[in-house]
C-alpha cells in the first residue's frame, strides 16, 4: 500500500503542474505598449539655432499641460526696440501657428494655435509694451490664449516680469496677463489671469 501511494506521488504532482492557463492561439491586438518617454526631446544644438536667429521658447501642449520647447525667431540686426518686440512676438506665433517637428509629434505635442492670426504694436495711447492680435484675446479658446500668453510673456516680446499687455485690433480695452503654474499645468481649465489697465 505504501509502494502504491509512493508510486502515484509523481503521477499526482505532474496533474498539478499541468494546471494553469494555456496558450492560446486566438490572436489579440490591444495596440502598442505605452510610451515611457511621452513629452520628451532630445535637446537641440543651441549653436545651430543662434546661428538661425534669435534663441526664444514656445509653449505647446503635451499631456494636457503646457511644456516649454526651443525654436529660433529671425529679426534684423539693428531693429528699433518697439519693432523688435512685435517681430519677435510675430515670429512666435507663427511656430505656435506651424505644426509641431516630427519628433515633438511623436513626443505627443500639439498646438491649439490656428487660423491667420497675427500681431501689431502699441496705438499711440497704448503703452509701449502693448501687443494687439488680430483676433480679441477674449474670443480665443481658452487653451490658445494660455499658449500665447505663456509664450509672449516669457520672451523678448514682453517686459520679462511674467506678464503681457494684450489687445485686440479694434478700440477696446487692454489687460494685462500672466502666466502661472496653475495656467502651465491645467491650461484646458484654468485661463490665464488679467486685469484690466
Amino acid at each position: 500500500m505504501t509502494v502504491r501511494r509512493l508510486l502515484a506521488l509523481p503521477l499526482f504532482a505532474g496533474l498539478l503542474a499541468g494546471c494553469g492557463i494555456r496558450a492560446t492561439e486566438v490572436p489579440t491586438d490591444f495596440g502598442p505598449a505605452p510610451s515611457r518617454v511621452h513629452c520628451s526631446l532630445v535637446e537641440p544644438d543651441i549653436s545651430t539655432q543662434v546661428s538661425r536667429g534669435v534663441p526664444a521658447q514656445v509653449f505647446l501642449l503635451c499631456r494636457s499641460s503646457l511644456v516649454a520647447v526651443d525654436r529660433t525667431v529671425r529679426v534684423p540686426e539693428g531693429a528699433p526696440d518697439s519693432q523688435r518686440r512685435v517681430l519677435v512676438a510675430q515670429g512666435l506665433l507663427d511656430e505656435l501657428k506651424a505644426n509641431p517637428t516630427g519628433p515633438e509629434q511623436e513626443a505627443g505635442y500639439t498646438s491649439e494655435v490656428r487660423g491667420n492670426l497675427s500681431v501689431t504694436g502699441p496705438r499711440a495711447d497704448d503703452p509701449d509694451d502693448t501687443l494687439r492680435l488680430s483676433t480679441p484675446p477674449e474670443a480665443l479658446p481658452p487653451v490658445s490664449l494660455a499658449q500665447i500668453v505663456c509664450t509672449f510673456s516669457d520672451s523678448e516680446a514682453a517686459e520679462g516680469d511674467g506678464s503681457v499687455i494684450l489687445g485686440g485690433p479694434e478700440e477696446d480695452d487692454l489687460r494685462r496677463y500672466e502666466c502661472t503654474e496653475d495656467v502651465r499645468a491645467r491650461p484646458t481649465t484654468e485661463e490665464p489671469p488679467s486685469a484690466p489697465l
